[in-house]
């Protein structure tokens, strides 16, 4: 059942082409506005964060970087100057009636101009040469290509985050950055892990290194890069674990989130948890939780969470979990906790009311773990035990488990419950990653977007053949037109 749930999720969630071509057409719109700026003449505008990674949603927001004209070499305002800029902006943009909601957020550590487009009301982002968001991103693009799961992963944690309210850094909880670093975390420590440490894919702090003429610069970090990518997919061993399977271990493996964070911090840059007292790059501790943007060390991606939020995001953890491993599960209870109401209209005859993962806690959790140099989270083996435990309690005439009534919002009966209660591997056939194995099962699996090259430059694509990145790198004209949408 989460198989079948999980891939109808992605479907729905995956954009289509239709959400590309408005998010180019807004990008069009914003160099028009910026072009006719005369204190940003020579400026260029360039989208970055999830939509550069790829790793954005139908309803995803847009991040755009106005780059300042320097000739070659890469140019790094002052923040008043910065601040000044996007002023200037804010009033061309007010003339020209195609947004709407403006903000000014001049005060952040990187002064933000937000707003809505008429068109869709898509949200942007907008800053003033964002360089270095503008390499996470591409770092994030080349980190998918090693692995298609990883892409898969971060929209459904996003999605999920959403649906239970803890994707709001304004209100005191992650970021969508911080959350793909979650993910990444979650495939490093896998056994065997699916990503390496990043350290492995780019020695050193890339943010230190944005100096000189940014083609040299971009094109040197790309070849370190994708060339550590190919190395590792050369030597790794297969992990061959479900979507569903690394879902509820991600989410297993943060039960303790908010005990644990007390004593070590999430580091992708090593690929493990580290002591917060014995690593200097973290002292003093001022958050609640640390998650390390391995790419601008030491900078903490999850310094807006604070502490009463930490607690309800580990009470989500903790729910959703619960929920998963529950062998009463079905597709109308499932998705209410896995995606927003506001989208509720793409799924029929689910159930939404106030999500089970917010309001209604489990008798149990993980909070009380030790602390350890490994994860705490639950093996694969022990969550199949566990669901193979509740279905296998003896039962009474009436098909109930030791006397306990069904619950009520279940929406259907016991014996609807075990008989769509599944294995994960007899729901659908699908194709596991790194093998040319088939799931045989009932339902067929939504055709999902291909991870394709993004509709500007760039030089990054998998090989057809092994799906490693392949030196040299070259761009044909048909390559850069290609998309990654799926059709209607």
């Amino acid at each position: 059942m989460l198989e079948a749930t999980l891939n109808e999720i992605l479907y729905v969630v995956n954009p289509l082409k239709n959400d590309v071509e408005i998010r180019m057409r807004i990008i069009s719109e914003l160099r028009d506005v910026v072009s006719s700026i005369e204190s940003l003449k020579g400026a260029t505008v360039e989208p970055f964060g999830s939509f550069l990674s790829q790793l954005f949603s139908r309803w995803g927001d847009l991040d755009i970087s106005i780059e300042l004209s320097n000739g070659l070499h890469i140019m790094v305002p002052a923040k008043k100057h910065k601040q000044k800029l996007l002023g200037d902006l804010l009033k061309a943009l007010r003339r020209t009636g195609s947004f709407w909601r403006l903000q000014f957020v001049s005060h952040a550590r990187v002064p933000i101009l937000k707003l809505e487009s008429k068109i869709q009301n898509i949200s942007c982002d907008i800053s003033v040469n964002n360089l270095t968001g503008h390499m996470k991103s591409k770092f994030m693009l080349w980190i998918s290509l090693i692995d298609s799961r990883f892409r898969d992963m971060v929209l459904l944690v996003k999605e999920w985050a959403k649906a239970n309210n803890i994707n709001n850094p304004r209100s005191g909880t992650f970021n969508s950055y911080s959350l793909s670093l979650l993910v990444i975390f979650h495939f490093q420590t896998c056994a065997p892990p699916i990503l390496p440490p990043l350290k492995d894919l780019y020695p050193g702090n890339m943010a230190d290194e944005l100096i000189g003429i940014r083609a040299d610069m971009e094109r040197r970090i790309e070849e370190i890069a994708v060339s550590n990518i190919a190395r590792f997919r050369k030597h790794r061993r297969a992990n061959h674990c479900s979507l569903p399977e690394l879902f509820i271990s991600f989410l297993g493996k943060f039960l303790d989130i908010s005990t644990r964070t007390t004593e070590q911090g999430v580091c992708t840059y090593s690929g493990q948890w580290e002591n917060v007292s014995t690593n200097t790059r973290w002292l003093p501790k001022t958050h609640p939780i640390i998650i390390e943007d391995p790419f601008e060390q030491p900078e903490n991606s999850a310094r807006a969470v604070s502490q009463s939020q930490l607690a309800r995001i580990a009470h989500a953890f903790n729910n959703t979990y619960n929920l998963l491993i529950d062998p009463y599960q079905n597709r109308n209870t499932l998705i209410p906790s896995l995606v927003r109401p506001e989208i509720s209209r793409f799924f029929p005859g689910a159930a939404f009311v106030i999500p089970r993962a917010n309001f209604w806690p489990y008798p149990w959790s993980n909070q009380n773990a030790p602390h350890g140099s490994h994860s705490s989270s639950p093996s694969q083996p022990q969550f199949q035990k566990m669901r193979q435990a509740k279905l296998n309690q003896p039962k009474n005439s009436k098909g109930r488990q030791n006397g306990k009534q069904p619950s009520p919002r279940q929406g259907h009966t016991v014996n609807q419950q075990l008989q769509t209660e599944r294995p994960i591997s007899q729901q659908l056939s699908v194709d596991r990653p790194n093998t040319g194995q088939q799931w045989h099962g009932q339902a067929p699996r939504p055709v999902l977007p291909q991870i394709v090259t993004p509709p500007w430059p760039h030089t990054l694509q998998p090989s057809s053949n092994s799906g490693a990145p392949q030196w040299p790198f070259k761009v044909s004209p048909a390559a850069q037109a290609q998309q990654i949408w799926r059709q209607k």
